[in-house]
């Protein structure tokens, strides 16, 4: 599909759909309990079907049921989990775009003891390294291998991991996630010594599950980390909090417009790491006030250019690249090279397609250097990257004329809802059908 967006100033109250990060945590955790959880609000996207529809190929039981919590409907899902016994998976497993999904995937299947399980995805997932946490899987007592040799899905997994000593080198956060979310349930006690770890608050998030849920782990300031085995989960229920990275796409527009947003549903005590957006905002010059009626922000005309460490909040990237062209001076988007190993490569990919719309913008090999630009319209491609056509959504909407975003679809993966919340708040975009712009 394409989005077609013009130049308009939306502003209002967005109610923020529920995380992925914690989506997708609470169906794992629920799935390798013993009895039935209750996860309310959570994310109703294709990353989080996945995880679902992978739990369940693992032996899980998910039922989706739609409630009346507290005067509003919401979505609920009902987990009965397998314990530490998942089950052989009757056909290969095919996690769409989720990434997440695939990681925390593999660690379970090496739990079970006959047979093999396959994994793979779609084609962005088939180009997204795994070789760091396989090495480890394969220390601990797991037989996985590569069925292309090269690094990448599709990924065949054999039991049975049994726990020990690794390292591991967590360029993204999901290796170590992984490994923590499976390994207290292992017959031996794990060590893992991490030689890198990007992305520290996605792996904070991981263990404040861990510890709300009675699982203990050692940490040593993230350089290693003890996890004592026999442990197990217990049922439970919890609502899943707002996504702060989906919000950042609101914040960047009220920003670098003028408009205010007010943003319900964000809790800025949860250990999301993207929240830290709205400081970097406020820092640059946006008003930011918090109340209980939620988080409002509002441009003021002077944002200020600053450089940016990144590493822990790759995912806001490509926002913060839109945000860094319409700022006084030089934004510098530094240390955050995994970006180059998501759903794209984002970091090249927001240089090509910002250029084409006009921004003054440098790669580098960690990140990007944008000078303030005024953008005009034009063709876009996404390059199937959810995150990448909502930010060229938003430097549209600050455009000249008027811009066509292909791909669009890819919206679906993490925020299915974007384009009808943002055209009640006023925006002028559509979605069509590829070859209907041109009637």
């Amino acid at each position: 599909m394409k989005l077609i967006v013009r130049k308009s100033q939306p502003s209002g109250t967005v109610f923020v759909p529920g995380s992925k990060s914690h989506t997708i945590r609470a169906v794992f955790m629920a799935s390798l309990a013993k009895g039935e959880s209750k996860i309310i609000s959570p994310l109703i996207s294709d990353d989080a079907f996945s995880a679902a529809n992978t739990c369940r190929m693992l032996g899980a039981e998910i039922e989706m049921r739609e409630e009346n919590i507290q005067g509003k409907n919401s979505a609920v899902w009902y987990v009965r989990g397998v314990g530490n016994n998942p089950r052989l998976p009757e056909d290969v497993i095919d996690v769409g775009n989720s990434g997440t999904t695939l990681r925390f995937a593999l660690p379970v299947a090496a739990l079970i003891e006959e047979g093999c399980s396959i994994f793979t995805g779609d084609s962005q997932i088939r180009r997204r390294p795994l070789g760091p946490l396989v090495q480890s899987m394969n220390d601990l007592g797991a037989q996985a291998f590569f069925a292309k040799g090269n690094g990448c899905a599709p990924v065949i997994v054999k039991g049975v991991l049994k726990g020990g000593n690794t390292s591991l080198d967590s360029v993204t956060s999901q290796f170590l996630s992984s490994l923590l979310i499976t390994c207290p349930i292992l017959q031996n006690d794990t060590n893992i010594n991490v030689t890198r770890l990007n992305e520290v608050p996605y792996v904070e998030m991981t263990l404040w599950w861990l510890r709300k849920l009675g699982i203990e782990i050692e940490n040593n300031n993230f350089k290693t980390l003890f996890i004592p085995g026999k442990q197990s989960y217990s049922p439970f229920e919890c609502c899943i909090p707002g996504d702060f990275s989906s919000a950042t796409f609101f914040i960047v527009q009220a920003a670098i417009s003028g408009s205010s947003f007010t943003l319900k549903n964000l809790d800025m005590t949860d250990p999301q790491g993207d929240k830290r957006v709205i400081e970097i905002l406020n820092q640059m010059g946006a008003e930011v006030v918090f109340s209980h009626d939620g988080i409002t922000v509002t441009g003021t005309g002077k944002l200020k250019a600053m450089e940016i460490d990144m590493n822990d909040i790759p995912d806001a990237l490509p926002a913060m690249a839109v945000a860094g062209c319409f700022a006084e001076g030089e934004t510098r988007l530094v240390n955050v090279p995994q970006a180059r190993m998501k759903e794209t490569d984002r970091i090249h990919v927001m240089k090509t397609e910002l250029s084409k719309m006009g921004a003054d913008i440098v790669e580098l090999n960690d990140g990007l250097i944008i000078k303030k630009s005024k953008l005009k319209g034009c063709p876009v491609n996404g390059h199937g990257d959810h995150r990448v056509v909502m930010a060229l959504a938003v430097a549209a909407l600050n455009a000249e004329g008027e811009t066509i975003i292909d791909t669009a679809e890819a919206m679906s993966v993490t925020f299915p809802e974007f384009t009808d919340i943002m055209t009640k708040c006023g925006a002028v975009m559509e979605l069509v059908e590829k070859g209907d712009e041109l009637k």
